[in-house]
């Protein structure tokens, strides 16, 4: 018996169904605590024997609530702004806190739209840390705005940032290939440059907002190698080439050098899986999980 209150997807599908940013991530940290503290009291013990209470079943919106603003535009009609300036200053922070709250919901969602797949307790312990993690750094990039005298709504954003869970809505290796393994990892390749333009901003706080967002950032990548090994081993596929695969049938951007080679590695990425897909696939503007 677990003192959860209810099975970790129908929460899931809770986070998944809140449209404010600050009221998503409140509820995503709130059911994150209680899945840790149930889990550290041993009271989660085996989840394919107690599926029903424990990881139980959902049925995800195909895509999550938001809230009125910020308006959401085709890639190409989002402005552009020197971010040199306070206002490209704020329009890439814009765009962060943006990214990390779909990266939120990417990531319950992964939970609660797979289900039907048999999976290790710690394949949730991952995703629900993950997704706790990405809570906080929309709260902090969140913070960094309002310092700024600016807040998420503030300006339109990217339309397209829930395609790839679109795309993958039934391919759980789909979805571990073009999510955390290529839009997140992409995120270590140009979180250093934007940690430098706020350096040169002289804006502490926000330095240190992006310097814990590209720290943990390392993990959300390894998570999803970790498991998208984990199911090619059980399916006994090869993981380079049914990356490759994978990621050439649902990844509508283009793989654009320069790569941060070390954090990849670090992260379980070894130059093999992405070098071959670079400029390989159409440029088409795609959002970047953080």
């Amino acid at each position: 018996m677990t003192s959860l209150p209810k099975p970790l997807a129908e929460m899931a599908d809770e986070v998944l169904r809140t449209a404010d940013g600050r009221q998503k991530t409140a509820l995503a940290r709130s059911y994150a605590s209680a899945w840790f503290a149930a889990r550290e009291a041993g009271q989660i013990a085996s989840p394919l024997e107690e599926r029903t209470t424990i990881i139980g079943h959902a049925t995800p919106p195909d895509y999550p609530a938001r809230p009125d603003k910020p308006e959401l535009k085709d890639p190409r009609d989002v402005p552009r702004r020197r971010p040199g300036a306070r206002p490209g200053q704020i329009a890439l922070l814009h765009a962060v806190a943006h990214i990390e709250l779909n990266a939120v919901d990417l990531h319950w969602d992964i939970i609660a739209r797979f289900t039907d797949t048999k999976m290790p307790l710690g394949f949730y312990d991952d995703w629900v840390k993950a997704a706790d993690e990405e809570a906080k750094h929309f709260n902090l990039v969140s913070d960094c705005l309002e310092a700024l005298d600016s807040h998420y709504g503030a300006l339109p954003a990217h339309a397209g940032m829930w395609r790839a869970a679109e795309d993958t809505a039934d391919d759980i290796l789909g979805r571990l290939a073009v999510v955390p393994m290529v839009l997140e990892a992409r995120g270590l390749d140009v979180t250093p440059g934007m940690i430098d333009i706020f350096r040169k901003a002289d804006l502490p706080d926000t330095v240190a907002a992006l310097e814990v967002i590209y720290a943990e950032e390392v993990g959300h990548v390894a998570y999803g190698s970790k498991w998208f090994h984990f199911l090619c081993g059980r399916h006994e596929l090869d993981p380079k080439e049914t990356f490759h695969a994978l990621v050439r049938k649902y990844f509508h951007g283009a793989l654009k050098p320069p790569f941060n080679e070390e954090k990849r590695a670090e992260a379980g990425l070894p130059p093999d899986f992405y070098w071959p897909l670079a400029d390989e696939t159409p440029d088409r503007s795609r959002g970047t999980p953080g």
